[in-house]
């Protein structure tokens, strides 16, 4: 079949999806399906940008688009959050012409680290943005290093690395390899030299498993470290955070650019990292880069900010199954330091495959809402009763806690027994059960 013929059922059937409500997938899927070999028969941009890993993916991929698009180029890229093989080939038929002319001077896509190495098979990226590897929806990808011998099978040595140079693992890919470009955060005021959290991902090197040595850790096992017996180690970084302000909501990069943080947090500065790096590779000035990222609001609507019966109320969505997403929410309610009542809600564990394991709830730092300023803890949904037993291994008082299953029950309490601000912890299967009871 010709390839115009199929880059126009492509976008038909795009529009028809968009009209109804339906996902990215399926017009991919069927291209695919009327001929593999299509990506063979477009041309593509000479600048393709690949953004994968555990955590941080849509939020970098959409500060790189940002960023690329406010300095002048037309840029591609899958938004709609379909971040498989069938999303992203949707994507890429509907910004070709006719001709199979892809009508943009840069893709940028995010990917699936399960789905790289199908991805990969249609198309190579410039540059390989990973962002970390760490323990990540157990049920679906098993072991984190099972993850990274997926993505190892998609890379070819003529691909650029992006790689957080702080974790063990995804610095991993660069291991005696060239073309390789990290980034990372230098020690600083928050660093510390004890992993704090739970659960130590990277304890032992992931080349050799010999016990790692660290320097410090920024948060969780993300650091600087060392293995005595392969010689895997944090690599000097070409990109750097030099300096992290997070009382004062600042981060600073290459010691030269100080940009205000809108949502304040180790892991975001990572990600807008992440984003400066690579968004330079491809040619922006870092000024330029900067201008964009400082005081940036994310769109994804992963953090939203309003009203609930005169308090100030926060929604901060964390992932699935993803005990270092949820730290980070906490982190970020501990460090606010305000009297404040903390909303934790887990009514579905996926969106995407039914599963009642929840043993992952055991690896979030719940310890740390043990602080003055958490006046009253909520604990909601059908799991929860699984929550209350993780609580029991804390040391935060009990009369602090109140367990409500019932999900209108949870909003009545919220809304008339709350003390000082609220924040709202959950995932993305249960952030609208909450924001359409307000």
């Amino acid at each position: 079949m010709k390839k115009a013929i199929i880059i126009l059922i492509n976008k038909i059937i795009s529009k028809i999806g968009k009209l109804v409500g339906k996902g990215s997938s399926l017009p991919g899927r069927i291209s695919l399906k009327l001929d593999k070999d299509i990506f063979k028969k477009i041309v593509l941009p000479d600048k393709i940008i690949v953004v994968t890993g555990s955590n941080g993916k849509t939020s970098t991929t959409e500060m790189i688009c940002n960023i690329l698009e406010r300095n002048g180029l037309r840029v591609g890229c899958n938004k709609e959050g379909s971040n498989q093989t069938e999303g992203v080939t949707t994507m890429i038929l509907n910004a070709c012409n006719f001709k199979g002319i892809v009508q943009k001077d840069v893709l940028v896509i995010e990917s699936d680290e399960r789905y790289t190495r199908n991805t990969f098979k249609l198309f190579k990226p410039t540059y390989l943005v990973i962002t970390n590897l760490y323990r990540d929806q157990m049920t679906r990808n098993g072991h984190p290093e099972h993850i990274y011998n997926i993505i190892k099978d998609a890379i070819t040595d003529d691909i650029s690395l992006v790689l957080n140079a702080d974790d063990p693992l995804s610095s991993l890919f660069g291991y005696k390899r060239d073309n390789v470009i990290y980034y990372g955060m230098n020690r600083n005021s928050l660093s510390h030299t004890v992993n704090k959290s739970v659960y130590n991902d990277s304890k032992y090197c992931p080349n050799c498993k010999t016990l790692l040595q660290y320097d410090y850790y920024n948060y969780a096992h993300i650091g600087s470290y060392l293995c005595p017996q392969c010689g895997h180690k944090r690599e000097n970084v070409t990109y750097a955070i030099t300096d992290l302000r997070l009382s004062e909501g600042q981060v600073i990069f290459d010691n030269d650019y100080n940009i205000k943080m809108n949502m304040s947090s180790p892991y975001s500065a990572y990600n807008m990292l992440a984003a400066y790096s690579v968004c330079n590779l491809v040619g922006i000035e870092k000024k330029q880069i900067v201008n964009v990222l400082n005081n940036y609001v994310m769109q994804n609507d992963r953090v939203q900010t309003f009203k609930l019966n005169g308090h100030n109320a926060m929604l901060l969505t964390s992932k699935h199954e993803n005990s270092i997403s949820y730290n980070q929410s906490l982190e970020y309610v501990v460090r606010e330091n305000k009297d404040c009542t903390v909303v934790i809600i887990i009514d579905a564990v996926s969106r995407k495959y039914f599963t009642s394991e929840t043993s992952w709830i055991w690896d979030i730092d719940f310890e740390l809402l043990k602080e003055k300023n958490v006046k009253k803890i909520i604990l909601a949904g059908k799991y929860v009763y699984d929550l209350v037993q993780r609580f029991d291994y804390t040391d935060i008082p009990k009369e602090k806690i109140l367990a409500i299953q019932d999900l209108d029950e949870m909003m009545k309490e919220t809304k008339e027994n709350s003390i000082g601000n609220i924040y709202v912890v959950t995932c993305f299967s249960d952030r609208m059960k909450f924001l359409d009871r307000r």
